[in-house]
């Protein structure tokens, strides 16, 4: 099976790093019926950031405004997916370094043959990085 990458929307909020605080926003978007394509959380300092990619963006803006979540977004990204195999990164990193792209942040994961990974570019960058990577 050919790789497959797709532009995704993705939003972020900075919340209070204390234990809990993502857990009780997942468990929001649970209730709610809302589907994570991914979700990525990291320290900022004393606060922490969570990402959020929702496969239906209308249903987390919804759930995050009922809650009055501060968040940010939408912002562009790429979902990256497909079979595992030496170089699949190095692959769509080089398509990127060719074109003079850099690389705001990417994640990365395989498990059971197949692998999966976000990227994020500058936004001045976004529409020339999609033609490169020929995202959908």
């Amino acid at each position: 099976m050919p790789d497959t990458i797709r532009q995704v929307d993705y939003f972020y909020l900075v919340v209070s790093n204390t234990t809990g605080a993502g857990a009780k926003m997942l468990q929001a978007l649970k209730d709610a019926g809302v589907n994570l394509l991914a979700f990525s959380g990291f320290p900022a300092g004393r606060r922490a950031q969570l990402d959020f990619v929702p496969a239906d963006a209308a249903a987390f803006k919804g759930v995050a405004k009922a809650n009055r979540w501060k968040v940010v977004g939408p912002k562009r990204g790429f979902l990256i997916q497909g079979d595992d195999r030496v170089g699949a990164i190095a692959d769509v990193v080089g398509k990127l370094a060719a074109g003079k792209i850099g690389i705001t942040a990417l994640d990365a994961v395989s498990i059971d043959g197949r692998y999966g990974a976000l990227c994020w570019v500058a936004p001045r960058d976004f529409k020339k990085a999609a033609r490169l990577l020929e995202a959908h």
